[in-house]
């Protein structure tokens, strides 16, 4: 899995690009600790594109509530955007599309802000 990290306007928001599949392991900590050095650095407002991810599972779910409530406790925001239909339904069986703000596209979503 590779992660695309894109910044805007000084860090005041910040883009991450998971592409392949979330499914735990090594790719779902560098995706955890990509959103904490972002953080770390000041950043408050994060967009996650899933436009890349292909599957997610539980685990990769799990890293996403994780980014959600670091960035909630720091009193920070996050978007999801640009999910694929399989990726979209997990969020909606879950539940979870009612725990996260969900936009069809990264431009909205960064508008949204």
């Amino acid at each position: 899995m590779t992660i695309k990290v894109t910044t805007m306007n000084n860090l005041e928001i910040a883009v991450i690009e998971p592409r392949g599949s979330l499914i735990g392991g090594e790719e779902t900590d560098e995706l955890k600790a990509k959103a904490r050095d972002l953080l770390d650095q000041g950043n408050r407002k994060l967009v996650l594109d899933l436009g890349g991810v292909s599957y997610i599972n539980s685990s990769g779910i799990g890293a996403l509530v994780g980014i959600h409530t670091m960035y909630t406790k720091a009193g920070g925001k996050i978007k999801l955007c640009e999910m694929g239909k399989g990726v979209q339904n997990v969020f909606v069986i879950t539940r979870l599309a009612s725990v996260f703000d969900l936009e069809e596209t990264r431009d909205a979503a960064v508008k949204k802000f």
